[in-house]
């Protein structure tokens, strides 16, 4: 749906209300916090338990959740996680996180959450890439022991184009390049506030071009280089790819799209359904959103606005969502888009679970269905980039 300027000056609107809104949802915090925790361990909350910190939760995240993701939100409020949108900038960054939840369930189990990622047997390495501004820095996953040039994705972290940073999202990362046999490069970019739109964007391109020129620096293939990303990631690994149709230079072999930022609606089902949910709500993307724009006629573009963009001669996609987020509509229009456009898309939502879930294995279940999911994917696309197959799983060719 085309966003009216009704809509655009609704949602900027609704940024002026950010500050009541935090109030209310400070002191609904502080109300919470002061009643008893869950005392039984984590990963075994007896539904007693859980049935309790649904009676606290006035968002039905709660209430709808499954119970494995239920723990995990249950978990990040206990470590006294505050709703996205009611601090400043510098106090949100230090928060904890979902990844932060995970990792404390993990350890009340008596499970060493950085053991159990070394078995993963992904070798990591810390380098630079150079940017529009300068370098910047990024991380390279790579499975142990593997032979040959690898496929390569490149991946966007996500965090409203303003908190968060590879380290939060290496749980991702490390995950597709074990599952998909590929290197990974996860890259970081400039965030708002202190860089507005579409500072991000542009060092997203940039990373991109810098993959396909040094990947066989890492072992990588450089004609097999596909694009990944998590919410503000998904939007930005979107826009590599139309940036590459727009310049003519080499096109991923893939979009991986998960719960992507790809409208700027905020009046959609899927916000009305999941306003206050946990960990995103409507008033958190209204605050990442303002800490973003430098204007109103911002809203209006296509790199943000997504699904009002040309999206012809783009990649095939594979486009994930979660029932519990207020992006999961435009996720899902977007993947309409993208195949009316000509794209081949697979497309699947994950219900019972929330925004952020694809990274928590092994605490939730549909996290390691998903990466299942992505990896088989990346692996089919690598593998037609690989013999130069332009028919699709239907049998049809692409247009």
């Amino acid at each position: 749906m085309a966003m009216t300027r009704g809509a655009a000056l609704a949602a900027v609107s609704l940024f002026a209300l950010a500050n009541a809104q935090a109030l209310s949802s400070t002191a609904q915090a502080q109300q919470s916090q002061s009643q008893p925790s869950p005392t039984a361990p984590a990963m075994q909350l007896d539904s007693s338990a859980l049935q309790g910190a649904a009676k606290m939760d006035d968002s039905g995240t709660m209430k709808r959740a499954d119970t494995d993701m239920g723990r995990v939100i249950a978990k990040l409020q206990e470590l006294g996680a505050k709703p996205l949108g009611t601090q400043s900038v510098e106090e949100t960054r230090k928060g904890p996180t979902p990844a932060d939840a995970v990792k404390a369930l993990l350890k009340d189990e008596g499970k060493d959450p950085d053991a159990l990622m070394a078995q993963m047997k992904v070798a990591k390495q810390d380098i630079t890439y150079s940017g529009p501004s300068g370098d910047l820095p990024a991380r390279v996953y790579k499975p142990e022991g593997a032979q040959g040039a690898l496929p390569v994705v490149v991946f966007y972290h996500g965090g409203g184009w303003v908190i968060a940073d590879i380290n939060t999202y290496e749980a991702s990362a490390m995950a597709l390049a074990k599952k998909a046999n590929a290197v990974v490069v996860s890259v970081e970019y400039r965030h708002a506030p202190e860089h507005k739109f579409p500072a991000a964007h542009e060092d997203a391109i940039a990373a991109y071009s810098w993959v396909l020129k040094n990947a066989q620096s890492f072992g990588g293939d450089p004609t097999r280089v596909a694009v990944a990303g998590e919410s503000a990631g998904g939007n930005l690994a979107a826009n590599v790819a139309i940036a590459a149709r727009e310049g003519k230079f080499q096109q991923p072999a893939h979009m991986l799209l998960i719960y992507p930022v790809a409208g700027t609606d905020m009046t959609t089902a899927s916000y009305k359904e999941n306003e206050n949910a946990i960990p995103l709500s409507k008033q958190a993307m209204e605050w990442f959103a303002k800490n973003t724009v430098q204007s109103e006629a911002d809203l209006k573009d296509p790199r943000l606005n997504l699904i009002q963009a040309n999206l012809k001669d783009l990649p095939d996609a594979t486009v994930i969502t979660a029932e519990i987020d207020p992006l999961m509509t435009e996720g899902k229009t977007l993947s309409e888009k993208l195949k009316a456009a000509g794209s081949k898309v697979t497309y699947q939502n994950f219900e019972g679970a929330t925004h952020e879930f694809f990274g928590m294995t092994p605490a939730v279940a549909d996290a390691d269905k998903a990466q299942d999911l992505a990896a088989r994917e990346l692996k089919e696309a690598f593998s037609a980039k690989t013999t130069g197959s332009t028919t699709t799983r239907s049998g049809e060719k692409k247009q």
